[in-house]
C-alpha cells in the first residue's frame, strides 16, 4: 500500500468520530437552539415561528415555576449523589479488598439490574412503594406500624428510586480507582502509628479522589435532568425540571420554550465535567 492511500485512509478513520459528533450533536444542538430562539405558533405546523428572540431563556430565570424546577432538580440530584456516595463507597471498597478470584462475580451482582429494563424496575418500586405495596404490607404484618401511608408520590421515592437506578455508576468507577490503590502504603502508615481510620484518611481517601468525582458525575449528570423516575414514582407533584420540559414539549406544545429548557439544561452540566477534565489533565501533569 503506497504512502498516499495510507494517508488517507488514516485521515478517513480520524474523521469518522468527529463527522459522528457533527451529524448526532451539533447538527441537533443547532436545530434545538434554532427552535428555542423563536416564539411559539401553537395554531402552525410546526408549533413554532423561527426568530431571534431571548424570551424564553429569559422566562426560565423570572418565573419562580422554572426556577422552582431548577433547584428542586439541583437539590434532588445532589442528595441522590450524596446518598449514592455513601452506600457506593464501602462497596466498592468491599469488592477492590475481596479475593480475585471472587471480584468478578462481586461485579456482576453490582451490575445485574441492567439486565433487565430500566422502566420495569421503576415499575416495579412503584408496587414496593404503593400504599397496598409489598413494603406496607410487611410493615402491617410486623406490627410495626398500624398505618404506614404510602411512600409512592413523595420525595422520598424520587430519591430512593435514582439511588437505586444509579447506584452502579458511583460503584464502578470507585472500584476502578480503589484497585488500583497499593496496599503497600496502608501497611507504610500502620507502620508509622496511624490507626486504620486515620489511614483511610490520609492514604485511601485521597488517592480515590479521581473515581470519587468521575462516580459524583455519573450519577449527578443524569439524576438532574431525569425524568421517568419522577414521573412514575413522585406523581403529579414531582417538580423537577425533566418532567417540566416533558409538559412544555407534549402537553402545552410550547417547543421554543421546551428547547430552551433543554438548551439551558445541557450549559449548565457541561461545566462540572469541564471541571472535571479539568483536573484530571493537572492530576496526569502531576504524574
Amino acid at each position: 500500500m503506497s504512502r498516499r492511500a495510507l494517508s488517507l485512509g488514516m485521515r478517513f478513520v480520524i474523521a469518522l468520530p468527529y463527522a459522528w459528533l457533527v451529524v448526532f450533536f451539533l447538527l441537533p444542538f443547532a436545530l434545538v437552539l434554532a427552535i428555542a430562539l423563536g416564539t411559539n405558533a401553537p395554531d402552525s405546523a410546526p408549533p413554532v415561528e423561527l426568530g431571534l428572540s431571548l424570551a424564553n431563556f429569559a422566562l426560565l430565570f423570572t418565573d419562580t415555576l422554572y426556577i422552582g424546577a431548577w433547584l428542586a432538580s439541583i437539590r434532588i440530584a445532589a442528595t441522590a449523589t450524596l446518598v449514592a456516595l455513601l452506600l457506593g463507597y464501602p462497596m466498592a471498597y468491599a469488592v477492590a479488598r475481596a479475593e480475585p478470584r471472587h471480584r468478578p462475580l462481586l461485579l456482576m451482582l453490582v451490575i445485574l439490574p441492567f439486565w433487565t429494563s430500566f422502566l420495569i424496575r421503576v415499575y416495579a418500586w412503584m408496587g414496593l412503594l404503593a400504599e397496598n405495596g409489598n413494603l406496607n404490607q410487611f410493615l402491617r404484618w410486623t406490627g410495626l406500624v398500624e398505618d404506614p401511608g404510602t411512600i409512592l408520590g413523595t420525595e422520598w421515592a424520587i430519591l430512593l428510586g435514582m439511588v437505586y437506578a444509579y447506584l452502579p455508576f458511583m460503584v464502578l468507577p470507585l472500584y476502578a480507582a480503589l484497585e488500583k490503590l497499593d496496599v503497600g502504603l496502608l501497611e507504610a502508615a500502620a507502620d508509622l502509628g496511624a490507626r486504620p481510620f486515620a489511614a483511610f484518611l490520609t492514604v485511601t481517601l485521597p488517592l480515590s479522589r479521581p473515581g470519587i468525582a468521575a462516580g459524583c458525575l455519573l450519577v449527578f449528570i443524569p439524576a438532574v435532568g431525569e425524568f421517568v423516575i419522577p414521573d412514575l414514582l413522585g406523581g403529579t407533584g414531582a417538580l423537577m425540571i425533566g418532567k417540566v420540559l416533558w409538559d412544555e414539549f407534549f402537553t402545552n406544545s410550547d417547543w421554543p420554550l421546551a428547547s430552551a429548557m433543554a438548551i439551558w439544561l445541557l450549559v449548565l452540566l457541561v461545566g462540572p465535567i469541564a471541571l472535571f477534565q479539568r483536573q484530571q489533565a493537572k492530576s496526569l501533569e502531576r504524574r
